[in-house]
């Protein structure tokens, strides 16, 4: 089940935290036939009530959330920290769990500070497997094959797993009646986890099995090199020929205005969605349309395919690891990236203060409305292996207990560390990794990849770049898209969903870089269709209108 071009690839250190973002539902981009598998649909069939959402008691940002979904910002680390749970969740229980990782293999818990602290807090023996990107769904074709499963299963990052939705109904536990409606309040910080995440991941057969890892609303991100963008002559909204004439001056020898990986080839979503198109599907009046066959997407490709062409994107960006490229845009090698939105803070780390950080607003193309790719508002979900009761909400209370907020002292253990070992404190407060913390943390031991706290923004030591993030997510929050796919069913998703996008990523990747002519495209795109867009497209607007 590996692909040619994997969604991420693995990250080191304090290079993760980028993993993509508006990766379609974890329960519908599925492949191979059901065998076995019963409905899964959402049709004619009861609604279990999404958990309640009951936000939690945190620290008063510096500068306030909306409605509309900027984020909390705190300029500086809150002086005193909350107790957000009541008790260690165990008891010295064992638990198995498997997630991805994007970083470096950790040592074991016997060895590793960070680890062994996390298991004491919790109460159990927390037994990793820990999955590379590259390898995760070589890796999870095998586990769905076999008989043995870890109570705690996280799929996130984009990927998926075969039969991915039958497999969830038939071997993991349906959480339901322990989590729907106010039965959450039981866990009060995955009842602290806000509605949109929980919709993401979606019903089977209109129950719930998912825990949410929540993400905000911005997507993939072009991050960059202010100084060496306004060098070149760039101005926040510039029309987008004029962007391309600057990404062409900010060239230099060994030096590359645009940096792209594998994962994101040449960042043509954003690209996408800026020149207006829609954000993969968008459902209204009972029809699915999407992004690939509108004259919005035709547009970004012909743009992409001049911009590769002038020579602006770093040279083999089809084959280029994230950890690479964001190891050339630390050192000013490339001079943007595009990234998930999480990246924001390994970027602020991993500059080293060389140059100013910035995000980009979207260009503007004339007559047509600029959109921002609004993420599906998780990483991934978590679900766990059909057991007793007793031991569902023994793993809920561990999860429940990694859900702790911004400000708590479970969230300051789980996401820096032990002070004085993996964390030191500067003049302002802020904790900063020590040399030990950029090796032992949450992204070698990826416990917030099972579960986490909903997001704020705080990046330590780094105030005005926080001030600007903020700035920034007010002004691309009215052009938000949703990716109207989010949470639904598709047979035909279910069943071909992986070879449909591989379809998609191999035909985009040929034109952009020349290998296939542009007027090629509408021909890449039918045959597309042919194989299961249009029945997908099909299915997605009558699975939209049962759901909502």
């Amino acid at each position: 089940m590996s692909s040619p071009i994997s969604r991420r690839t693995m990250l080191r250190s304090i290079a993760a935290g980028g993993a993509a973002l508006a990766a379609p539902s974890m329960l519908t981009a599925c492949s191979t036939d059901s065998s076995g598998g019963g409905s899964v649909s959402n049709k004619g069939v009861k609604l279990a009530p999404w958990p309640d959402y009951v936000p939690a008691a945190v620290s008063r940002p510096d500068l306030p959330a909306t409605a509309a979904g900027v984020q909390a910002g705190y300029t500086t680390y809150p002086d005193k920290l909350v107790k957000a749970t009541t008790a260690k969740p165990g008891s010295g229980e064992k638990i198995r769990v498997l997630t991805i990782t994007y970083g470096t293999p950790p040592k074991p818990a016997s060895q590793n500070r960070y680890w062994a602290a996390m298991n004491e807090a919790l109460g159990v023996d927390v037994e990793f497997t820990v999955v590379p990107d590259a390898d995760f769904d070589a890796k999870m074709a095998t586990v769905v094959a076999g008989d043995e499963l870890p109570d705690i299963i996280n799929i996130g990052g984009g990927h998926s797993v075969p039969r991915q939705a039958q497999f969830v109904q038939s071997r993991c536990a349906d959480l339901s009646d322990l989590l729907s409606g106010d039965a959450v309040r039981e866990y009060p910080n995955l009842a602290n986890i806000p509605t949109y995440a929980w919709q993401g991941v979606g019903r089977i057969s209109g129950r719930i099995y998912g825990v949410p890892i929540e993400r905000p609303k911005p997507a993939e991100t072009i991050f960059f090199n202010q100084e060496a963008f306004e060098a070149a002559g760039y101005t926040p909204g510039m029309p987008a020929a004029e962007f391309a004439h600057v990404a062409k001056h900010a060239n230099r020898p060994g030096k590359y205005a645009l940096g792209s990986s594998s994962g994101t080839l040449f960042g043509h979503k954003t690209h996408a969605l800026w020149h207006g198109a829609p954000n993969d599907w968008e459902i209204k009046n009972g029809r699915a349309t999407d992004m690939w066959g509108t004259d919005q997407f035709k547009d970004m490709l012909e743009y992409l395919v001049a911009t590769n062409r002038d020579g602006d994107f770093y040279p083999d960006s089809t084959s280029t690891s994230t950890v690479d490229i964001k190891t050339l845009f630390y050192n000013g090698t490339v001079l943007s990236m595009a990234d998930g939105f999480a990246s924001l803070l390994p970027a602020q780390q991993g500059i080293k203060d060389a140059y100013t950080l910035d995000v980009l607003p979207p260009y503007s193309v004339p007559g047509r409305p600029a959109n921002y790719q609004q993420s599906t508002g998780y990483f991934g979900g978590t679900f766990l292996k059909k057991a007793p009761k007793g031991r569902i909400k023994l793993l809920l209370r561990v999860l429940d207990w990694l859900a702790s907020p911004f400000g708590s002292e479970e969230y300051q253990l789980m996401h820096y560390g032990v002070e004085g070992t993996h964390f030191e404190r500067d003049k302002a407060n802020n904790p900063i990794a020590t040399s030990l913390g950029l090796v032992e943390n949450k992204v070698n031991v990826p416990f917030a990849y099972l579960c986490d706290a909903p997001t704020v923004l705080f990046l330590p030591g780094a105030p005005d770049l926080t001030s600007r993030v903020h700035a920034w997510q007010q002004k691309v929050m009215p052009m938000m898209k949703p990716n109207d796919r989010a949470g639904l069913q598709s047979d035909t998703l279910t069943r071909k969903g992986v070879v449909l996008d591989q379809m998609l990523k191999d035909g985009t990747s040929a034109v952009i870089t020349g290998r296939r002519k542009l007027s090629e495209w509408d021909a890449i795109y039918r045959k597309w269709r042919d194989a299961g867009g249009a029945q997908a497209a099909d299915e997605l607007a009558k699975e939209y209108a049962a759901v909502h």
